[in-house]
């Protein structure tokens, strides 16, 4: 099975089969860039991905992989690589993806989501960038319940792996300690502006199912826009 690239790099041991990942990042740190090597090298091991994109258009999106190295459109059409356009709606506008939702809407997309999930396969690793843009569109409860009653359960039950990112601060208190409470791991990206220079950081907050090191970690970003570990 494929390693998880900055995530394993801290653990002392596979990430389990069925997990799902709490991400909560700063708006100004690499997450994004962190969440393209993830998908990045789960892919280049063998892997599949399903990308949520939520933050940018797909074709940035596709770009932004392509500068690490993928063969997007052959990944694409040999099914491993899937993008899910959640952008375009979040714009009011059609998507011409096909898989993308026309409505953000958690009564529409609850409909979308069962019917845009395929059959579970453990060598899938699902990223979702930023599902705090459900906020914009619904109460917090609603979108809350959505992710715990759609997205996790997908997950666990299709012995998937996931990474479900949400910005830090944004939301009420209440909202974290749910996310929290059914997650198996919480994992946590900062920007350090108390630092000179500033520094970009990560580390696991929690695990359940296998040992880790929990300490912060200074990442770095290369040429390619890939985040490693600072050694």
């Amino acid at each position: 099975m494929p390693r998880l690239p900055l995530v394993e790099d801290l653990t002392k041991g596979p990430i389990p089969a069925g997990s799902v990942l709490l991400v909560e990042f700063d708006a100004a740190s690499l997450w994004y860039n962190a969440s393209l090597t993830i998908a990045a090298g789960w892919l280049n091991q063998g892997g599949n991905v399903a990308y949520n994109d939520w933050t940018q258009s797909p074709d940035d999106l596709r770009a932004k992989l392509s500068r690490l190295g993928l063969q997007v459109d052959a990944l694409e059409n040999e099914g491993r690589l899937l993008i899910w356009d959640a952008h375009t709606a979040s714009l009011g506008q059609k998507s011409k993806e096909s898989l993308a939702p026309d409505s953000l809407k958690v009564a529409d997309l609850s409909l979308f989501v069962k019917g845009a999930m395929g059959p579970p396969e453990p060598s899938w690793l699902h990223i979702s960038d930023n599902a705090s843009t459900l906020a914009r569109f619904n109460d917090d409860k609603s979108w809350t319940e959505l992710v715990l009653t759609r997205f996790y359960p997908f997950i666990k039950l299709g012995k998937m792996r996931s990474l479900s990112a949400f910005t830090r601060g944004l939301h009420g208190e209440w909202v974290y300690r749910k996310l929290e409470a059914e997650a198996d791991g919480i994992i946590d990206f900062k920007l350090d502006e108390a630092a000179d220079p500033p520094k970009n950081l990560i580390r696991i907050r929690s695990l359940r199912d296998v040992g880790y090191d929990g300490r912060w970690h200074s990442l770095r970003i290369n040429e390619n826009f890939e985040v490693t570990l600072e050694k």
